[in-house]
């Protein structure tokens, strides 16, 4: 009796131990990296090779979801969910996002009641100023401090963006 109450303790102890570990592994992999398209024709395509069938052709500044780095080539997620490979050297760590609701109010504050600065259509990218550890980030959560391609700056809501 004693061996089996021992066998069950210790069976229990590394059932704890697994699931211990694999909640910090999913944890860990919760926490997306973004990274943005480089070329002006960046090249998605459906194996990890200049060979493979390209899927889609992206223009400079898309922001993208780094899955996994294999020597060379970077597996990602597009806004759309479509999961391909590009060439690493055609991605950058210039974090952008791209509008996914039809009209985004982008406001002078992060805050529903500041006045609105500029609205951003669907599919617009945007520049990230701040990264999610940053301290205006953190105080405020749930907004992004963003920056059009004219220069104006103000804050949108993380919902309405992919690339976070």
């Amino acid at each position: 009796m004693r061996v089996r109450v021992a066998a069950r303790t210790a069976a229990h102890a590394v059932a704890l131990g697994l699931a211990a570990g694999l909640a910090l592994a999913s944890s860990a992999a919760s926490a997306a990296q973004y990274v943005s398209t480089s070329d002006p024709a960046t090249i998605l395509y459906d194996a990890p090779s200049d060979r493979a069938r390209p899927l889609f052709v992206y223009g400079r500044g898309v922001p993208v979801e780094q899955l996994v780095a294999v020597e060379g080539w970077t597996k990602v997620r597009d806004a759309g969910g479509t999961i391909g490979w590009i060439a690493t050297p055609s991605l950058s760590a210039k974090r952008m996002v791209e509008v996914r609701v039809p009209v985004a109010d982008v406001r002078e504050r992060p805050d529903d009641g500041a006045p609105i600065a500029f609205r951003a259509a669907q599919d617009v990218l945007l520049a990230l100023d701040e990264t999610a550890a940053s301290p205006a980030t953190v105080a405020n959560p749930g907004w992004a401090r963003v920056r059009d391609r004219d220069g104006r700056v103000g804050y949108v809501k993380l919902a309405a963006i992919f690339g976070f």
